[in-house]
């Protein structure tokens, strides 16, 4: 098991993400933060790597829902301001985004 591999990822509250990776390291996420840093098509630009979200426009208090697994490799979620596109990868979720 790498350390890019959850062995558990927990969401304790709609507000929180925790992963326990393989390597026993623990990392924890707010909803607000992950919307912050979404990598989808919407949000960074194809074409140039230019984030098109303003983080400032992200909620503190946003919530996240219908936590997925994409394959074996990354998440996926539903925020409460609608936003369900991104799809965030272990590695990138291991490294801080």
């Amino acid at each position: 098991m790498t350390s890019f591999q959850p062995k558990t990822i927990t969401q304790s509250n709609p507000k929180r993400v925790t992963i326990l990776w393989g390597d026993g390291e623990t990392s924890e996420y707010t909803a607000a933060g992950l919307r912050r840093l979404c990598p989808c098509a919407q949000c960074v630009s194809e074409s140039t790597g230019v984030r098109l979200l303003d983080p400032t426009t992200v909620a503190e208090d946003l919530t996240q829902g219908d936590l997925a697994l994409v394959g074996n490799y990354a998440l996926t979620m539903r925020f409460s301001d609608g936003h369900s596109t991104g799809i965030f990868t272990f590695k990138a979720l291991r490294k801080g985004l």
